[in-house]
């Protein structure tokens, strides 16, 4: 097990794949997620938390930029898209991570669900927790993908990755805005390396994910629904 401290308290992370599943699956199946149900003009999406461990390396999520054309060009991703007619989230999820990553997952691969997050894009977005024993096959579409990148799950738990600062301080480069002075006000960032701030949407699937997956946190300090988004993702 990974030891790392969180508000003060040791937490236990598996550093073992097969541990993390039975962990994740059992927090994943008590978490009443909530969906935000169809209304006029609202499309549907579906992103991947994939989980890897690499050979003598800590599990971690992958998490990439987009390519610098096109939707959302240059932005912090998870691997996802628009649901196609007749899909499911789960089918949506696996199916664009192969698309963009080249990564072939499976339904039993999958082990939960999160919340729907509602995007100001007009998107509703379902995010799928997948694991994956590794990425051998990883091939970026560089048409989608500019960059990939994994953070382990003991950086992505420390309690110095989320941070909030004014809306008009959020910045779509790297570097962070100063703090606000009352922690959950203002707008997300989850600072998760050197040159690697990232905000909502993708910011606040990540931050749930953490909270209901990696702290256990009760469930009504883990939702996210209301959570703030720069101006430069609502495209």
């Amino acid at each position: 097990m990974v030891q790392d401290r969180i508000m003060g308290t040791t937490l236990d992370l598996p550093d073992d794949l097969d541990e993390f599943r039975v962990m994740a699956r059992a927090r994943l199946d008590r978490f009443p997620r909530i969906a935000v149900p169809d209304s006029p003009g609202m499309r549907r999406a579906a992103v991947a938390l994939c989980v890897v461990r690499e050979a003598d390396e800590p599990p971690s999520v992958i998490v990439m930029k987009r390519a610098y054309h096109g939707r959302n060009a240059g932005q912090w991703a998870l691997p996802g898209g628009r649901m196609e007619p007749g899909e499911t989230a789960d089918r949506t999820a696996l199916r664009e991570l192969h698309e963009e990553l080249g990564l072939e997952a499976e339904p039993e691969d999958v082990l939960g669900t999160l919340d729907d997050f509602p995007a100001t894009s007009g998107f509703s977005i379902t995010p799928i927790v997948v694991t994956l024993d590794g990425t051998d096959r990883l091939r970026p579409n560089p048409d989608e993908v500019f960059s990939v990148h994994r953070v382990t799950l003991a950086r992505l738990a420390e309690d110095d990755v989320p941070h909030w600062v004014h809306a008009s301080d959020a910045r779509m480069g790297t570097e962070p805005g100063p703090e606000t002075p009352e922690v959950g006000s203002g707008l997300l960032q989850m600072r998760l390396g050197p040159k690697m701030t990232i905000h909502a949407p993708t910011g606040a699937m990540l931050w749930q994910f953490r909270a209901v997956v990696l702290l256990d946190l009760p469930h009504d300090q883990a939702r996210v629904a209301d959570f703030a988004q720069p101006d430069w993702t609502r495209h």
